[in-house]
């Protein structure tokens, strides 16, 4: 059996340590301070709807004694939420998977201010049941090769003196720290611009309905407006450009998208997921920014890729999600995939109009659409100008001579 590192083989290293400010943040960075480390916390401000000061992150870690670096992310992962958008690429049937693109776009943000501060590891507190472990230690791999992971909730020594939060809340009063462990939670939620996830406790158990989950970027569907919404996006070259006509930078356009989505009710999902260690993961899920965004710009692909186009874009659709998924966005494949991406969207640029009710979503129009595929005189089941019915004979019987041929050959069943 492989074993994981421990806390005392940290000795004469700077660590530098992913915190949230949390119970378990606190916990961990203490414990190495009182095992004499040197550690520094670092915090991504990746636009985080739960968070209404991020600085508040700081104030919480302060009593550790460990000083806690923010840095501000915002922007990156308004793009990332953007390279995403314009793949298309949801992971297990429609998940927008907006975790695991945040993992990529923390650790990225988050090696160079580490190793700008000399750390040699980089510690994280993700769970070892879980994909972050797998997301924080490929990344730092393949970005940073001479950086040390750490993963206390893999080191056998913490797992033993905290099985729990009741042990980590008593822990931090003995070091003088002030912590309670409060009540048990119903649900963890891990949130960023993309979205939230809302998982663990509770809804751990499939005999838990999803409705226990209090959405924080809006409302079940029951609770938005009795009326329908009608939202115009812009799209140029795959990428959101506009909302309601007002042009927006992609992080005030994905806020915006986010409000406008959420208000209606659009995109709270329950999922079952399948884990990158092969276990399944039950979570409720918020995105109405992208859901909003990604229905739009469907409907622009849906007019400007002909069949064979459309069927690559979904197989490199899959691909990024599962990519994106594994920890792998960075990866060659990846990027050649996403390349692929880019130049069937130069195409996609157009206007779309689309209703929200209630968290559906409704196709209104589409215009300035210069490369649009669709002929209305073509499509027309009515005489017009467009394709002549007459010319379809010949291809009829061209198709007729396979069907005819396995027919005669004994080769297709009728039962």
């Amino acid at each position: 059996m492989v074993l994981a590192m421990r806390i005392s083989e940290l000795k004469g290293r700077k660590i530098g340590i992913c915190v949230s400010g949390g119970l378990d943040s606190k916990t961990v960075t203490t414990r190495m301070l009182r095992e004499g480390l040197d550690v520094v916390g670092f915090t991504a401000n990746l636009a985080q709807p739960d968070e209404e000061d991020i600085a508040d992150i700081r104030t919480k870690m302060a009593p550790t004694g460990a000083e806690t670096v923010i840095v501000d992310l915002r922007k990156e992962m308004a793009e990332g939420c953007f390279l995403v958008l314009k793949s298309l690429a949801t992971y297990d049937g429609g998940y927008w998977n907006t975790t695991g693109l945040a993992r990529a776009i923390t650790v990225r943000g988050l090696l160079g201010p580490m190793q700008e501060h000399n750390c040699t590891v980089l510690a994280h507190g993700a769970t070892g049941r879980g994909n972050d472990q797998v997301r924080f230690e490929r990344y730092t791999n393949v970005l940073a090769p001479n950086m040390t992971v750490y993963a206390p909730w893999r080191d056998p020594d913490l797992l033993e003196k905290f099985p729990g939060r009741k042990e980590m809340a008593a822990y931090l009063r003995e070091q003088g720290i002030e912590a309670e462990e409060g009540p048990r939670k119903r649900y963890s939620t891990d949130a960023n611009l993309a979205g939230l996830s809302h998982e663990a406790e509770d809804l751990e158990s499939l005999e838990t309905p999803a409705l226990i989950v209090d959405p924080i970027m809006g409302v079940w569907p029951q609770e938005a407006p009795d009326q329908i919404e009608t939202v115009t996006l812009r799209f140029e070259k795959g990428r959101p450009t506009a909302v309601n006509g007002q042009t927006l930078e992609p992080l005030d356009l994905m806020l915006e998208a986010n409000a406008v989505g959420g208000r209606n009710g659009i995109w709270m999902r329950n999922a079952l997921e399948n884990r990158i260690i092969g276990t399944k993961s039950r979570g409720v899920y918020e995105a109405p920014g992208m859901e909003i965004l990604g229905y739009g710009l469907r409907c622009v692909y849906q007019a400007v890729l002909d069949r064979r186009a459309t069927a690559l874009f979904s197989d490199l659709s899959r691909l990024i999600s599962d990519q994106i998924y594994d920890g792998r966005l960075f990866d060659p494949s990846t990027q050649a995939a996403l390349a692929a991406i880019d130049v069937m969207a130069e195409a996609a640029t157009a206007t779309v109009e689309i209703g929200l009710y209630k968290g559906n979503l409704y196709f209104q129009k589409l215009t300035d659409c210069p490369a649009s595929l669709y002929n209305e005189e073509d499509a027309s089941m009515e005489a017009s100008e467009g394709l002549n019915p007459v010319s379809s004979q010949g291809y009829v019987e061209v198709q007729s001579v396979e069907a005819l041929s396995l027919a005669k050959a004994g080769q297709i069943s009728r039962d």
